[in-house]
């Protein structure tokens, strides 16, 4: 019997021995459930050696080696073992849920990299009130927790500061009394630098957008920033930020920026290059997410949702989107802003829909509408008017007719005198306007024959009358033959006006020239003899004194 003893005492201890040499994989922190993009870390248990090998669905990890490995999980189905000094453990399958957990916690103040011994806060949300809530921090491999002081008057929010950040990695979430409800987590990272890598959002997704920025603690005067992949330079410019437009699972690695950069207060020209730490970029696929549509308003719906669900709508605030009271599937916004929604479960929701801008300016679009029509209905009226005169142009022919000039056989005229209409008396009409038989303001009278007294013209009247700066008759009567007076001025000829050209006492072909204040002498013109002259030869008219040499004319 005792024999017997001894036997099975010594196969529990083999068996023992035996458990204890197999490699299993841990998982901390320990949770109820999993929700798509948590963070764990997995342990490889039970080797003693520094180094190991990864494998996520028999495909090994070649970047990870350490004995824990940090994930970020993406979906249920996927499974991880290690190996170690030849040994291999088993498999591990995460069950994850592909949804949000229903209640929200968020950064408050400070960034997911923060500086050593710094410290943040966070703030938790969850519409059915916070009542026996608590949240708990893991650093490292140490899991604590902390009781929350609620509001009375509103116990559906809460802003809390943890104790300062002095490891490199801290990771938070909240319960509620039973753990059966939770939040999501935030993972806050530290550093000992000036500058750091961050990522928007974390995780990345893949298919959508991430943007990378390079931030240096205490300035903003970044003058040049450069990113990296590993050890391969991305993308260099004057910007801090990098984005990559459409995530791919190529895009998950380790991520580092360096800046040059000055502070505020900096005396020296000479500015500050530092290179930041590197961070590990994290690629999930496409969880479920809710669709807002547009149709009389905002329309919210879930189809990859299963079981029953209401919606939330939110309105964005700054960089934070505030829950709205509504759980309809359709509502109709009562101010401008930036709006979103989501599903909503017991203990889960969907991710946050695409986003609609809304403005409440009253008939905005249809004034735009307005607005567009008027400009296209100038644009028409415009575009006809043009049209219409290049017709007009086109078909119109010269309004007054060409006159053919004829010669005629006889008389020293060689152009025939326009003819009276319809055998009238011979009669010189003005221009008519367009409705005849009016004479309108502006218009002309004919110079009828019967109104004018032998040999007398008159001149067009002035306002003031011959006397006023009219122009004087020019009269037959009194006038000798061969004498033609001038135009008088204001003061008669001896006052500026123009002597009379008077026929008498000139030889034949001589003409007096007309006459300065001075005489010939003071700059007139020199008379043009016929006598003394070859043929076809031409006196110029000679300039300043009478005799002034001149250019001959050819």
């Amino acid at each position: 019997m005792s024999g017997g003893k001894h036997l099975l005492l010594l196969a529990a201890l083999l068996h023992l021995a035996r458990c204890q040499n197999e490699l299993q994989v841990t998982v901390s922190p320990e949770l109820k459930q999993i929700f798509f993009g948590d963070f764990l870390y997995l342990t490889c248990d039970g080797t003693s050696a520094s180094t190991v090998k990864w494998f996520l669905n028999n495909k090994v990890n070649p970047l990870q080696t350490n004995k824990t490995w940090k994930i970020i999980v993406a979906s249920t189905g996927d499974s991880y073992h290690c190996e170690s000094n030849g040994k291999k453990s088993g498999s591990l399958k995460i069950p994850v849920l592909e949804y949000n957990p229903r209640a929200s916690l968020t950064i408050k103040t400070g960034q997911p990299v923060m500086r050593h011994n710094s410290s943040v806060l966070l703030q938790l949300d969850y519409d059915k009130g916070l009542e026996g809530w608590k949240c708990w921090i893991v650093r490292g491999q140490k899991k604590s927790w902390i009781k929350l002081k609620l509001n009375k008057e509103n116990n559906s929010s809460i802003v809390f500061q943890p104790s300062r950040l002095t490891v490199p990695e801290t990771i938070f979430w909240c319960t509620d009394k039973g753990q059966e409800l939770r939040s999501n987590q935030q993972l806050i990272r530290t550093t000992e630098k000036d500058i750091s890598l961050e990522m928007y959002p974390q995780p990345a997704v893949l298919g959508e957008s991430l943007t990378l920025r390079c931030l240096v603690w205490g300035t903003d005067q970044i003058r040049r920033a450069a990113f990296y992949k590993e050890n391969s330079e991305l993308a260099e410019s004057e910007m801090p930020t990098y984005k990559i437009a459409n995530v791919t699972e190529s895009a998950a690695g380790r991520y580092k920026c360096d800046a040059t950069f000055k502070h505020v207060a900096q005396t020296t020209k000479t500015p500050h290059e530092k290179v930041s730490d590197m961070q590990d970029v994290f690629v999930q696929g496409s969880p479920i997410k809710a669709v807002l549509s547009v149709t009389n308003g905002l329309s919210c719906s879930c189809p990859r949702c299963e079981g029953e669900y209401s919606y939330h709508y939110y309105k964005q605030d700054d960089q934070t989107w505030e829950l709205m009271e509504t759980t309809k599937s359709s509502m109709k916004p009562k101010e401008s802003g930036t709006y979103a929604c989501r599903a909503v479960m017991t203990t889960m929701r969907s991710f946050l829909s695409n986003t609609h801008s809304f403005s409440d300016q009253p008939g905005s679009s249809i004034l735009t509408g307005v607005i567009v029509a008027i400009v296209m209905g100038l644009i028409l009226i415009v575009a006809v008017i043009c049209y219409k005169r290049l017709k007009k142009r086109g078909d119109t022919g010269p309004i007054y007719e060409d006159m053919p000039l004829r010669s005629r056989d006889e008389g020293g005229d060689k152009y025939e005198q326009l003819q009276t209409v319809g055998g009238k008396e011979r009669e010189y009409d003005t221009l008519q306007t367009e409705t005849q038989g009016r004479k309108k303001e502006g218009e002309y009278e004919g110079l009828k024959k019967e109104e004018m007294k032998d040999g007398v013209y008159h001149t067009l009247g002035m306002e003031g009358g011959a006397g006023g700066g009219g122009y004087e008759a020019l009269k037959k009567e009194g006038m000798k033959e061969g004498e033609y007076h001038t135009l008088g001025m204001e003061g008669g000829a001896g006052g500026g006006g123009y002597e009379a050209l008077k026929k008498e006492g000139m030889k034949e072909g001589e003409y007096d020239i007309l006459k300065m204040e001075e005489g010939a002498g003071g700059g007139g013109y020199e008379a043009l003899k016929k006598e003394g002259m070859k043929g076809d030869e031409y006196q110029t008219l000679g300039a300043g004194a009478a005799g002034g040499e001149g250019e001959q004319e050819q």
